[in-house]
């Protein structure tokens, strides 16, 4: 197994590619000034309430992140209202009508979410160990006893990906997968579970899909899989609405921008001390916009549909 460095890739080559996948705005997709608009109300449902969308990536979504809402309603003052959609295409529209105050999405989610007029900005990125840097692993796996070694191997093979709009689940390997020579196109049948641990587990079982990838915190909890490849993505970004009042966007800005588990424990959410909230919590570490200029650039290079506004 190899740790995948990748190269930063914008440079000319890229930009000949003309694409306005990922540098679209607003106004670049077209909208209307009214529709523009249309999300610059305040709040998602009403001045109580913050609607917290997340990315649904696996079985123990809402579990995980119960933890994370009952502080961000203790730091604001407001109930917040679970909001999980049935796909990531789902969860960009609701963002982009403007139905999420603050959620959790992956990088590449966030990209195309904001290309397609959301308005949203990044506070910070989950780190699940101390002393660790935003960022995790998008992980290319096959059934344990199988004789595949490498990337180079998944041609003609059927391949699990999460999600079209996946980060560690379909971006980053479609990109790997060019480097290794392979059309994720027309080169493989791709299959798309739908969440990490779909995609673990019909990998392991070996029938619908032969090989796959899914990020590391899932493929980690099976025997049935082994690594044979990896690659670090950007850390999945924490954000906020901003069409927002100031005075809520701050708290949110001043709460999670970095903060601890025992920040939150000592907050009085006891939920918090937990160790299935421990295995996917320690702490945030603050990001920006920028931070996710190399998915803009993965974006151009594989072409991808999902980056266009």
């Amino acid at each position: 197994m190899k740790l995948r460095a990748l190269p930063v890739l914008a440079g000319a080559a890229i930009l000949a590619l003309g694409l306005a996948a990922c540098s679209g705005t607003a106004e670049a997709t077209g909208a209307s000034d009214a529709e523009a608009s249309s999300t610059a109300s305040g709040f998602a449902v009403d001045e109580n309430t913050l609607v917290f969308g997340v990315v649904p990536d696996s079985v123990d979504t809402e579990t995980n992140y119960q933890p994370l809402m009952d502080y961000i309603a203790e730091i604001t003052g407001k109930s917040v209202e679970y909001h999980e959609s049935t796909d990531y295409a789902a969860l960009i529209e609701a963002a982009v009508a403007g139905k999420v105050d603050v959620a959790s999405f992956s990088g590449f989610t966030y990209v195309t979410a904001t290309n397609n007029g959301a308005k949203l900005t990044p506070i910070s990125s989950i780190v699940t160990e101390e002393g660790q840097e935003p960022g995790y692993f998008s992980q290319a796996i096959v059934p344990a006893d199988s004789d595949i070694s490498s990337i180079d191997d998944f041609a003609g093979k059927k391949v699990c990906f999460v999600d079209p709009s996946s980060t560690s689940g379909y971006l980053f390997p479609s990109y790997n997968l060019i480097e290794a020579g392979i059309d994720p196109k027309t080169d493989i049948t791709p299959v798309f579970a739908g969440k990490h641990d779909v995609s673990v587990q019909k990998v392991g079982e070996g029938v619908e899909c032969e090989v796959g990838f899914a990020e590391d915190s899932e493929v980690e909890k099976s025997d049935a899989v082994k690594v044979i490849d990896e690659t670090m993505v950007p850390g999945a970004p924490l954000v906020y609405s901003l069409t927002l009042p100031d005075d809520v966007a701050q708290k949110l800005i001043d709460g999670l921008s970095e903060i601890t588990i025992d920040d939150i424990i000592a907050a009085g959410i006891d939920s918090a001390d937990t160790d299935s909230f421990r295995s996917v919590f320690f702490a945030t570490k603050p990001v920006d916009d920028a931070y996710y200029d190399l998915i803009r650039d993965i974006c151009k290079e594989t072409e991808a549909e999902q980056c266009q506004g």
